[in-house]
């Protein structure tokens, strides 16, 4: 058996190729796409990291991959497609097509400055796990008396109902996260990783897909986000990262959640 909770200094492939199948609830990952990032050096074998997360995941588990391209001689790679349809190719469903939406510094000169990545969540077999996130209404109590449905000839019907706006409603797919410094998370730490994703996004795929005692893997661990989140959402993890150095970030803050739980537990007892 794996030892869980951990984080595998290694190549991923080795690590899944210990893994019985079926054994992974989530994984959420970032890959380092299209070398927008120096990470040591570290390239992957993207088809064969596929084909070991289909096997390793349970029936009715998710993968969320965030990716994005990068421009070479002013065309986008699609990078990211190519590797959605990919992972519908091997028999993954492409359960939701979501949006990373980040402010960043402007740069572009040509063309509309880049504010997104995808996130695809891809399902083996039906989904299992959804709890999904609900935002307030803003119309809150408010009447509703006016509803129209388009019919598959195109003719629009429209109903006549009064109801009031419920309080909550489902979030969309497009999610908005402050990034960068101090922003992505209040970590020092993991800002020597080269390209760290929100906190908030990883907490919020962790709950979205999974429930407490779950298994979540991250095979691209880096500077141990999605490893941390899932400590504070009850959740068990296991990681893989080849950089050494990456490593020692992640289980650094590790440590640190560790601590802060204890001393929040304690406090709460106390009170």
């Amino acid at each position: 058996m794996m030892e869980i909770n951990k984080i595998y200094n290694e190549n991923c492939l080795d690590t899944m190729s210990r893994m019985p199948n079926d054994f992974i609830d989530l994984t959420v990952t970032s890959p380092p796409y299209d070398n927008l990032r120096n990470y040591n050096g570290y390239t992957f074998d993207f088809e064969s990291i596929a084909h070991e997360l289909f096997r390793v995941t349970k029936h009715g588990g998710v993968v969320v991959w965030i990716v994005g391209d990068t421009t070479i001689n002013g065309s986008e790679t699609g990078t990211s497609f190519k590797q959605a349809l990919y992972f519908k190719k091997i028999g993954f469903n492409l359960h939701d097509t979501m949006i990373y939406h980040k402010e960043s510094i402007p740069t572009q000169k040509n063309r509309y400055q880049q504010h997104f990545e995808y996130m695809f969540v891809m399902c083996k077999g039906k989904i299992k796990n959804t709890n999904l996130i609900k935002i307030k209404c803003k119309l809150y109590g408010k009447k509703s008396s006016k509803h129209s449905d388009r019919q598959k000839n195109g003719i629009v019907k429209k109903q006549r109902s009064t109801e009031f706006t419920k309080k909550y409603k489902i979030k969309g797919n497009i999610w908005k996260y402050n990034v960068g410094y101090m922003h992505s998370t209040k970590d020092k730490i993991a800002y020597e990783h080269p390209a760290t994703f929100p906190e908030q996004l990883a907490n919020d795929h962790i709950i979205s897909w999974s429930n407490p005692d779950d298994l979540v893997y991250d095979c691209f661990t880096g500077s141990g986000t999605t490893a941390k989140m899932c400590l504070r959402n009850d959740r068990n993890f296991i990681g893989s990262e080849l950089s050494s150095e990456y490593c020692d970030i992640a289980n650094k803050r590790i440590e640190e959640t560790k601590k802060i739980i204890a001393l929040e537990k304690t406090q709460m007892k106390l009170f």
